[in-house]
């Protein structure tokens, strides 16, 4: 009874040990027949999610320090750029905000592809799905003000204006010098600060830098046939969130200039 018992029981188990082994060989079959589908739906939805939703950004200059960090060579603030809110809506001024820089912006501009027709696809490829920077004049800035408005600068104080009212931009920590009485924009010494006046054309933005001392901003394109101002069409989304380092992780402050 005994030695029957252990025979029957070393057959069974054989057999279950096969089945095993043999289910175990049909999961890594599949599971890598699946791979390159689950690779296709990671990249498609990577690319419906910086497309249409929201994308990450890097800040590569200090044009608008020190809200957002960024400089030729050192590590930049890394942002996200909601892009959804602005189907509904307009920018509004205090905004900060991602847009494509037009063509007389562009003078700067130096494409990052490759000249290799192979390299400059996969590049393109890899731009679709968020995993290489877009091959285009991305520029971030603050909008000062919107269509219809009347911007310049500057006040007897130094203070930008927009129809008339001066700002309040608790933002601009580095500007030019502004020395009420004698370096103003009606002497002969005439602060770097004076622009203006111009009036913005519908559905148009004037957008300037934090950092007024640095940033080649609507000011510096005043004399080209939009006035130095962007088109809203030209905008990608709002900066919202500094998600890279760690240590300026944080949400982007936008206070309407415009509201005393």
């Amino acid at each position: 009874m005994s030695s029957e018992s252990e025979t029957t029981g070393e057959s069974a188990a054989a057999p279950n040990g096969d089945d095993g082994t043999a289910k175990s060989e049909k999961k890594n079959r599949s599971f890598l027949r699946e791979l390159p589908i689950l690779i296709l739906v990671a990249l498609v939805l990577s690319f419906f999610l910086q497309t249409f939703i929201a994308r990450v950004y890097l800040i590569p200059s200090e044009s608008m320090e020190p809200t957002l960090h960024g400089c030729p060579g050192c590590t930049g603030d890394r942002i996200v750029v909601e892009k959804i809110g602005y189907r509904f809506g307009d920018p509004q001024p205090g905004d900060v905000i991602v847009f494509r820089g037009p063509e007389s912006w562009s003078q700067d501009f130096v494409s990052t592809r490759s000249s290799n027709t192979v390299i400059r696809g996969m590049q393109e490829l890899g731009s679709l799905v968020g995993l290489v920077p877009p091959d285009e004049n991305d520029l971030v800035k603050r909008v000062i003000a919107t269509g219809g408005q009347t911007v310049e600068c500057c006040d007897d104080e130094g203070n930008v204006l927009v129809d008339g009212q001066p700002l309040d931009e608790p933002y601009v920590v580095m500007d030019f010098p502004f020395v009420p009485g004698s370096q103003t924009c009606d002497t002969a010494l005439k602060s770097a600060r004076c622009f203006g006046p111009v009036t913005v054309p519908e559905g148009n933005l004037w957008m300037m830098g934090d950092n007024r001392s640095n940033s080649a901003d609507s000011r510096y394109h005043v004399g080209d046939e939009l006035q130095g101002t962007i088109p809203i069409d030209n905008v990608i989304g709002k900066a919202v969130f500094i998600v890279l380092p760690p240590s300026r992780m944080g949400t982007i402050s936008s206070p309407n200039p415009q509201e005393q």
